[in-house]
């Protein structure tokens, strides 16, 4: 008998927990269907939920709602974690609920919703890390980090401009360094001869899909391949000039083939099939770089000199 009832004290309040944050998930839930957006724009849904899916629509983004499978399938692995990890409420996760939901006010009013959506995250991460405390709250930082970026990676649609000038003066550079006389005017990268090649870095050429695709992807493989916060970091980090190099090699190999073939075939075939060149040349670099940072650089360090002084004696 004794047993049981300690079972059952000890479980209570793990239930009177649970049931607490789904009612604080269903009332923010609400408020974010019927305050989400205030557009003045007539088509411009309410809810912010049928914003962001609208804005999924986009061909950039139409595969972010996987992100958000992926960010449950993280909460799923760490699920043995979270049932043991010490609970204790914490006054700062309602810190973190109070200024989301200020956030969300202040997007709200200013109509600006894509600040809105990133404070759902917000919201429902600070109601966990109120009710169970640190411990659990900690374990939940990527999947809600990660679907804070599957909600507000439209938010690069901003740098456009900046990725096609900085894709175009690299490999404006490239191509100067490979001997062809390459001159770049903005976005216009050409070649200054009578019958040189002239190709403009427009918008669909600027790198925003391989820097979405990057990022959603060196995340998650960070996660899964690597122990050490600082590492998962740094790669997730360099995820965004691996991408803008990957863009600018496309770019440099576009001015290649017209500059060696012809402009017909840069621009037509060669023009489609660097995509995926690109896209596996992205996949390439994320795995090399990971490589790279996932070496114990001080043990193989300790192993050169050991080897030395043994050589030496």
């Amino acid at each position: 008998m004794q047993n049981v009832e300690a079972t059952a004290t000890t479980y209570k309040p793990d239930v009177w927990r649970m049931g607490t944050f789904v009612l604080c998930c269903i009332a923010a839930f609400w408020l974010f269907i019927a305050f989400g957006s205030d557009s003045d724009i007539s088509n411009e849904p309410g809810s912010i939920f049928k914003w962001i899916s609208i804005q999924w629509k986009h061909e950039d983004f139409r595969f972010n709602w996987v992100m958000l499978i992926f960010s449950t399938y993280a909460i799923y692995r760490n699920r043995r974690e979270l049932a043991e990890a010490e609970t204790k409420p914490s006054l700062v996760g309602m810190v973190v609920v109070a200024m989301s939901l200020f956030g969300h006010i202040v997007g709200y009013r200013t109509q600006l919703p894509r600040l809105s959506i990133g404070m759902t995250v917000g919201v429902y991460w600070g109601a966990a890390y109120a009710i169970w405390g640190w411990n659990v709250a900690k374990i939940l930082i990527f999947p809600a980090a990660y679907a804070f970026l599957c909600f507000c990676g439209s938010l690069l649609m901003e740098v456009t401009m900046p990725l096609r000038l900085m894709a175009s003066a690299l490999a404006t550079v490239m191509l100067r360094g490979a001997g062809i006389d390459a001159i770049r005017l903005g976005a216009v990268v050409f070649n200054p001869e009578p019958d040189g090649f002239q190709f403009e870095v427009d918008e669909a050429c600027s790198g925003l899909r391989s820097l979405i695709v990057m990022t959603a992807l060196a995340a998650p493989y960070a996660y899964l391949t690597m122990k050490e916060f600082w590492r998962q970091l740094l790669l997730f980090c360099l995820s965004v000039p691996l991408a803008m190099l990957a863009n600018a090699l496309r770019i440099f190999s576009l001015g290649i083939v017209a500059e060696w073939i012809g402009m017909d075939l840069a621009m037509m075939l060669y023009h489609d099939l660097s995509g995926f060149i690109t896209f596996f040349l992205s996949i390439v670099l994320l795995m090399g770089t990971a490589y790279i940072i996932n070496i114990d650089w001080r043990a193989k360090l300790c192993s050169l000199k050991q080897k030395r002084r043994s050589q030496a004696s």
